[in-house]
This record gives C-alpha cells, sequence and structure tokens, in this order.
C-alpha cells in the first residue's frame, strides 16, 4: 500500500462525522417526543411539557454538536455514545417535570423511579459498549456530564416532593460548584485520575434518591438516608480536594 493509498484509507476511517451525528441526533428527536407524550399521559401534564422537553433537546443536540471532534472513526456518534444520547432523551424528559407546577401523584413518582432506573441500567450498558469499541474523550465527557446532570435533577424532584428539605439540593450542586471553585483556584480545575471511589459514590447517590423519591418510604426515613449520602460525597469531594492540593504543592 501507497502513501496516497493509505491516506485515502485513513480519511474514510476518521471522516467528518458531523452530518452523520445530525440524524443521530434527529433520531433522538423522534424518540424523545415518543416518550414526552407517553410521561404527558401518564401524569396528566400539560402541552407546555411537550414544549419544553423539545426545547431541552435541542439545547443538548446543540452542545453535543459544538464539542463533537470533527473527526472521528465509525459512523456518526458511535454506538457507546448513541446509547449515552438515549439515555440523555430520558433524563430530559424527567428534567422537564422539574417546572411543572401540578402536585404529583404517587404513581407518577413510580414512573419516574422506573425511568430513573433503566437510565443507571443503560449506564453500565453504554460503559461496556465504549469498552468494547473504544473510549473517546467526549464519550467519557458526554457520560459524566449527563450522569451529573441525572443526580441534579432528582435531588430537585426530592425537595419538590417534600421528602427532603432544599438542603438536598447540594447533592446535585455539589459537583458544579466543585467546577465553578476551579474559576477562582485553578489547581481544583486539575485533572483527577479515575477513581472507583467516584464512580461508586455517584450511583450510591443516584440509588439514594430514587429511595427517597419512593411513596412509600418515610419523609423522616428519606431525609436521613439522604443526609447520609450528602455526607459521603462530601467526604469523597473532600478527599480530592486534598489530593488536589497536594499535587499542587509538589509543583
Amino acid at each position: 500500500m501507497n502513501a496516497a493509498t493509505h491516506g485515502r484509507h485513513t480519511n474514510r476511517a476518521c471522516r467528518n462525522v458531523r452530518p452523520f451525528a445530525s440524524g443521530d441526533l434527529a433520531v433522538g428527536l423522534a424518540g424523545i417526543v415518543c416518550l414526552a407524550i407517553v410521561t404527558r399521559r401518564f401524569i396528566d401534564l400539560p402541552v407546555s411539557y411537550l414544549l419544553q422537553v423539545v426545547v431541552l433537546y435541542i439545547l443538548l443536540a446543540g452542545l453535543v454538536l459544538w464539542r463533537l471532534p470533527a473527526f472521528l472513526s465509525g459512523p456518526g456518534l458511535g454506538a457507546a455514545n448513541r446509547v449515552t444520547l438515549g439515555r440523555a432523551a430520558l433524563v430530559l424528559s424527567l428534567a422537564a417535570l422539574v417546572s411543572q407546577p401540578a402536585i404529583l401523584r404517587p404513581a407518577d413518582y413510580w414512573w419516574i423511579i422506573t425511568v430513573s432506573t433503566v437510565v443507571m441500567i443503560l449506564d453500565g450498558v453504554d460503559g461496556w459498549v465504549a469498552r468494547r469499541a473504544g473510549q473517546t474523550v467526549f464519550g467519557g465527557q458526554f457520560d459524566m456530564e449527563l450522569d451529573a446532570f441525572l443526580i441534579l435533577v432528582l435531588a430537585v424532584l426530592v425537595w419538590r416532593s417534600g421528602q427532603a428539605g432544599p438542603w438536598i439540593l447540594l447533592i446535585g450542586a455539589l459537583r458544579y460548584l466543585f467546577v465553578a471553585a476551579g474559576w477562582v483556584w485553578p489547581m481544583l480545575a486539575e485533572e483527577l485520575r479515575p477513581s472507583w471511589r467516584r464512580k461508586t459514590i455517584c450511583v450510591v447517590q443516584g440509588v439514594v434518591l430514587l429511595v427517597c423519591l419512593g411513596p412509600v418510604v418515610p419523609s423522616a426515613t428519606a431525609s436521613l438516608l439522604a443526609a447520609a449520602a450528602l455526607a459521603l460525597l462530601g467526604a469523597s469531594f473532600a478527599v480530592d480536594v486534598r489530593w488536589l492540593a497536594r499535587r499542587s504543592e509538589n509543583n
């Protein structure tokens, strides 16, 4: 194979994926509209709910196209990112519930718990697919940001349910506060090494918030569980801050 032939193969393998990604995003839009229609009928929501879901998805699609590398191997977003996009559609259908004035019924919370459980299961699926197909920086960031947003949405829904006070919002906000702190103290913006502790605690937060949303769980129990989860999350962030501070001192 000569250099020219090799170059043609390379260009085919790493072609511009944005046009193909747009197709994936269009399919995702159709899927999220169908999901929003089902959710609206199940929970008895106004038509404005559908509009909010579509607006949220359009914002997500814009962010994906903005952050997506110009060239990637494989067609479109890739298998793992398509799973993440499907998870994002489920999460956005929940996020639009936050601004709804309607009081949710116990059955509505079971719907939220079911959708959230599917999101968490698919998190393991897209991780498995990513390991087989090769994890990209974009894919890892997409997955991480979606996980953080899901936790924030669930924390807000728990607060709105009356199962815990507004302090529970810290469970969803701590990660964003940490990122904001990195703008003030650059050492906090440095890349952290991979950690199973961090991943495990993220899963724990999600599970605890789902338990707190359960209509059969007393509010006192929900508050106690949420407080323990928040303390665990705070301790994890403290470990990371300490590690970053020590590395900054050594450098």
